[in-house]
């Protein structure tokens, strides 16, 4: 980089101790600051522009600095100019420099720019670009969010297998005083229990909360109305803060936050790079006290640590923290099948069946899981672990439905039993011959509310008949009691004794 030049107030003083007071190259430099090379090269510039000493009145430090640092003359042939552009993305990239850039101009264009000049060329082209706003934090204005690029390796001692942690940083905007932990993922419940953390370790909460456009905050990325996750969003107004998404592929947004998370993976990250980790807390222990040390460390310009500035400055100015904890809860957009059911987890909750197919909103936390319908709840379910399995609220159901929603196994058998003993033999082997119990539950309930027409004495006459025959169906009953064949007396069993031996009788082997 090249050397970058003396105010003219120096130059000037430069000059005067050099014609008036006589002063020798290395005095002069050891006076003013500077090198002896510099102060030689800025007395030879006075000598060639025939500088009078003391100079005239009216030549003032813009005229004199025409006067040693003249233009380059342009009678010659144009130099090259390098694409700006160009060089300006390439810069972007890792590790390139503007000395590297200039090394290839030139092996492109030997009669090129020399390396100051093509220096200073590009920063005057730079400086015509869009100017970056300078920002102003208030105290107890602003927390700045975000995961850090490195991830830490973390053992684990059952398997072996060697997972990365991923580490949230969380700056305050006018103290610089940050937080750092390790989560597993960086899905939802990660990021937003992170969240509830670093106010916990702040002792209070920001008014607002300004966060990249990650899928778990963020729905939908825009510029002027972002869409913030509903759980998300259900944390900001639980703490008391506003999430205020950045624009998009805009770092200068969040630059608190990217400066943090270089000072974390700095200061704490390659502290512990040597170090192996065999579960998360082990890993956060030694986050927490690395973070305490820097934070206690005195900061380069200000001559005080981030910690006296958050006690002194910020920590006054935060929102208190909410009385009562913050509870962890997800949403989901969903819609009732034609069973009026909604399905969460892989379980099946029940909504108000004239809600079949209309949108729903399902909000679930560790215990319990609510329905919302147009903002409004419409139904509430102790949470299950069970999958595959239906919690049904009686009250949900149409009235066609809600006649057979009472009946069980035990139910259906204890009611046959007290009708009698042929009755509850009957419906016992209907329960019995279906492949599931549940398919025969209608037939049942057929059969015992035909004694309110028929009375019990003649459903009991009924089912022993339909016993005698075979006949296992509702169907077959109501039509033995429809045609009053449970008042006829029993038929004769058959004789079922085996026929005697006569040539004329071939069996059923001969058809076979």
């Amino acid at each position: 980089m090249p050397a970058e030049r003396l105010s003219m107030r120096k130059i000037r003083e430069v000059l005067r101790l050099h014609f008036a007071c006589g002063l020798s190259k290395r005095r002069i430099a050891r006076a003013v600051g500077i090198g002896p090379t510099s102060a030689g090269e800025y007395i030879a510039r006075a000598r060639r522009a025939a500088l009078a000493w003391p100079p005239p009145g009216e030549l003032d430090d813009a005229a004199l600095e025409r006067l040693l640092f003249p233009p380059p003359p342009q009678g010659g042939p144009a130099r090259p100019e390098p694409d700006w552009a160009m060089l300006h993305l390439e810069l972007r990239r890792p590790s390139v420099t503007l000395a590297l850039l200039w090394e290839e101009y030139r092996a492109r264009q030997p009669e090129g720019y020399g390396y100051s000049w093509f220096c200073e060329r590009y920063r005057a082209w730079a400086g015509r670009l869009s100017p970056t706003m300078r920002q102003t934090h208030v105290a107890g204005e602003k927390m700045f969010v975000d995961f850090a690029g490195q991830t830490v390796e973390v053992t684990e001692l059952a398997s072996g297998e060697v997972r990365q942690a991923q580490i949230f940083v969380a700056v305050l905007g006018a103290s610089n005083c940050t937080y750092a932990e390790a989560r597993w993922t960086q899905s939802l419940p990660d990021w937003v229990g992170a969240h509830g953390h670093a106010f916990g370790f702040f002792g209070g909460v920001p008014r607002q909360t300004v966060c990249d456009n990650l899928k778990a905050g963020v729905s939908r990325s825009c510029r002027y109305e972002p869409g913030i996750n509903p759980t998300y969003q259900e944390m900001a107004r639980h703490f008391g803060t506003a999430i205020m998404p950045t624009r998009v592929r805009k770092p200068r947004d969040k630059a608190k936050v990217e400066v943090a998370v270089q000072v974390v993976e700095r200061w704490i990250l390659a502290r512990l790079r040597h170090r192996r980790f065999f579960s998360l807390v082990e890993l956060n222990s030694a986050i927490r006290a690395l973070l305490t040390e820097l934070n206690g460390r005195p900061m380069r310009h200000l001559g005080v640590s981030r910690r006296q500035v958050f006690e002194q400055v910020e920590q006054p100015a935060l929102l208190p923290l909410p009385s009562a904890p913050y509870e962890y809860a997800e949403w989901r957009r969903c819609r009732a099948g034609l069973d009026y059911h909604v399905e969460v987890d892989r379980h099946f909750y029940s909504v108000p069946h004239h809600l079949t197919r209309m949108p729903l909103e399902a909000r679930f936390t560790a215990t319990t899981v609510e329905i919302f319908h147009v903002g409004k709840r419409v139904a509430s379910h102790v949470r299950s672990p069970i999958r595959s399995r239906h919690t049904t609220v009686p009250e949900h159901m149409p009235s066609s439905h809600r006649r057979y929603f009472g009946w069980t196994h035990e139910r259906i058998q204890r009611d046959a039993e007290a009708t009698g003993p042929a009755t509850a033999a009957l419906i016992e082997v209907i329960l019995r011959t279906r492949r599931h119990p549940e398919q025969g539950f209608r037939s049942c309930v057929g059969i015992l509310r035909l004694a309110k027409g028929y009375g019990s004495d003649r459903l009991e006459a009924a089912c022993e008949r339909a016993l005698a025959i075979g006949a296992h169906s509702y169907t077959s009953l109501a039509s033995i009691l429809k045609n009053g064949l449970d008042r006829q007396a029993p038929q004769e069993p058959r004789d079922t004794s085996p026929l005697p031996a006569h040539p004329n009788l071939r069996g059923a082997g001969y058809y076979h």
